[in-house]
């Protein structure tokens, strides 16, 4: 009988590998695709994360760089990765956003990669040039109207999440202002300090030292709720431009037929993470709120994003290149 029984569970194991892989996994270095540079929020969250899973699961997490391409180089690797489990992905907006607006994608988002688990959301803030005679974003959007085509907004270069930001506010809202493309968000914060150009959309690491210092004036953030780092800050919501959303967001992948057992495993354990109050404190003070749900929640916020971008560029007019 013990014979018949190890026969059984050997056959089991032979015909549902995944699930006894998974029972023991990891066993191995599993690996973080970030396909950016480091230093920026995209890889801050990414090695947070991989510092805690790493004490969780006795297993080395470490993060790889993989920039290029619109961020299509790193996810493209892991797209086309084993499905073990050992190789994910951190990736955001920017793989949604290049549905709409490149021709050419060496992989599918919907079929090649598979949701574990939303990380984090970020938000992109509307400010201006204090030279500007307006205080709110009802007084901007007044001016802007009076102004067609008069008032140039800066961005971090073209299908860039502060592009789309921008040109979904002029859909909603029925402005017409000028786009002003750079090479990174830096350099457009540059101009916008030295009063080249108006308006800006950025993240809100890099604009709260100049907050304070009176360089620039905040007039909304693009989330639904506003954000501990900024909490004066209005939201375009509640400014009048009801429905306004344009976030940043950071969640982990995986290639697809990953087995399930190591998607729910994954994800109880980021969820875990992402909900301590050491790493949200953490990314709060990076203007970082922390996330974590559901696989389902996660698949369903990718759908909503492509189809929003799909609208955006469309009303845009935005050619694919």
């Amino acid at each position: 009988m013990t014979k018949i029984f190890t026969l059984i569970l050997s056959a089991t194991c032979l015909g549902g590998a995944s699930w006894c892989g998974a029972q023991n996994y990891p066993t191995k270095m599993v690996r973080i695709v970030v396909p950016f540079t480091a230093g920026g929020n995209m890889d801050f969250a990414a090695r947070s994360i991989a510092t805690k899973l790493t004490e969780a699961f006795g297993q080395p997490v470490l993060v790889d760089n993989r920039p290029g391409a619109s961020t299509n180089i790193g996810s493209d690797l892991i797209a086309k990765a084993a499905p073990d489990g050992y190789n994910l992905l951190i990736n955001g907006a920017a793989n949604t956003i290049n549905m709409a607006i490149l021709a050419k994608i060496p992989f599918d988002l919907l079929h090649d990669l598979t949701p574990i688990i939303l990380c984090v959301k970020g938000a992109n803030v509307l400010a201006i040039h204090p030279s500007l005679p307006t205080k709110t974003l009802r007084e901007l959007l007044a001016l802007a109207k009076v102004r067609p085509g008069q008032l140039n907004y800066a961005s971090a270069g073209v299908g860039s999440s502060t592009h789309m930001a921008a040109e979904l506010l002029k859909y909603m809202a029925g402005i017409n202002i000028n786009h002003i493309p750079y090479k990174g968000n830096a350099p457009a914060l540059t101009d916008l300090l030295g009063g080249h150009v108006e308006l800006i959309f950025s993240g809100i690491p890099a604009l709260i030292p100049h907050m304070k210092s009176g360089r620039i004036r905040p007039i909304a953030i693009g989330s639904l709720k506003r954000f501990a780092a900024i909490p004066m800050v209005l939201t375009f919501d509640e400014s009048g431009v009801k429905g306004y959303e344009a976030v940043i967001w950071y969640g982990l992948m995986a290639p697809a037929k990953t087995p399930k057992e190591i998607i729910a495993k994954l994800n109880t354990e980021v969820g875990k993470i992402l909900a301590s109050p050491e790493i949200r404190e953490q990314f709060q003070a990076e203007g970082l709120d922390p996330q974590g749900g559901s696989v389902e929640s996660f698949s369903q916020l990718i759908l909503s994003e492509i189809n929003l971008y799909d609208r955006v560029a469309k009303a845009a007019h935005l050619p694919k290149f």
